[in-house]
């Protein structure tokens, strides 16, 4: 089984199990790839294979619907009395079909076609949140929020991550235009960055700075050369640290033909937390304050 490469070709796929699953009723919810899903009442037992989603239940106050949880949920820490259920390419019909959710949450990318099928066929409905911007992470939201009869909830999250965003970009305008450089795989793995298209670029932007590789679109591998010819103002690293050698940052300061960058002389480079900054969830008004933060204060 190969898994789903786009939205479109899952959208394709989606659209066929709708006429496999019936007609939607009147009040049927639709996804983000433009399914409708039909729910008599709000549902009471999810699963959610994504970190992100799972997240976002905990945000609207729903945890307590949640029977599995995917194998990379890791927040809040609630979130760990939840039996875990493999995910991804890995993902086990089995395991989850024993858990007997009414609703199963996916991204489009993580599954395949006949893993959705197999769902549908065991009476589980299947939504997909997929997210790719900070737009995208409100619809999440408010889909999850319908799922689970919470609207209310989903509503005001949305409101509050959007005053946060407001009051950030209001206190960052800088008439200085300077640059961010996101280093999201180290050097000792090879160089990529998250350019245009990715959450961190759209929060660049909101703090007034030039992602220095918004020419490159979505996460791309680059070069030391590239990185060392754009001299960026500031470097944000989401290298985890697990308490041996080097911390991130130290490794970034050392590194050989580094040591004339403005952020290394500057010691301007964060090492961001990984998790809030590239999932598509309520915490990202958590890491643009963060970047705030780091840049402003």
């Amino acid at each position: 089984m190969k898994p789903i490469k786009t939205i479109s070709s899952f959208l394709a796929f989606a659209l066929l199990l709708g006429l496999l699953t019936g007609s939607a009723l009147g009040g049927a919810i639709t996804d983000m790839v433009g399914r409708e899903i039909q729910l008599d009442a709000p549902a009471t037992r999810i699963v959610a294979l994504t970190p992100s989603d799972c997240e976002i239940l905990f945000a609207l106050g729903a945890g307590d619907t949640l029977v599995g949880r995917g194998a990379y949920c890791d927040y809040p820490a609630e979130v760990f009395d939840v039996p875990s259920v493999q995910s991804g390419m890995d993902t086990n019909i089995e395991q989850i079909v024993a858990l007997e959710p009414q609703v199963v949450i996916m991204a489009t990318m993580g599954q395949t076609v006949e893993q959705v099928a197999a769902l549908e066929a065991a009476g589980i409905q299947v939504v997909a949140s997929d997210a790719k911007d900070i737009a995208g992470v409100y619809e999440a939201i408010e889909l999850i929020g319908a799922v689970t009869g919470k609207t209310g909830e989903a509503t005001a999250l949305v409101q509050s991550m959007q005053a946060s965003f407001a009051e950030i970009a209001g206190k960052a305008a800088d008439d200085e235009i300077q640059t961010v450089y996101f280093e999201v795989s180290p050097l000792e793995w090879g160089l990529w960055t998250a350019g245009s298209g990715t959450f961190m670029d759209e929060l660049a932007t909101m703090l007034g700075l030039t992602n220095a590789f918004a020419d490159v679109q979505g996460w791309g591998e680059i070069s030391q050369e590239q990185v060392i010819e754009r001299d960026p103002d500031y470097i944000v690293t989401i290298t985890m640290y697990f308490g041996e050698g080097p911390t991130p940052v130290e490794e970034i300061l050392g590194r050989e033909g580094w040591q004339d960058l403005k952020a290394v002389k500057n010691g301007t480079i964060l090492n961001a937390d990984s998790n809030a900054i590239s999932r598509p969830g309520p915490r990202l008004a958590d890491a643009a304050q963060e970047l705030y933060r780091f840049i402003f204060e």
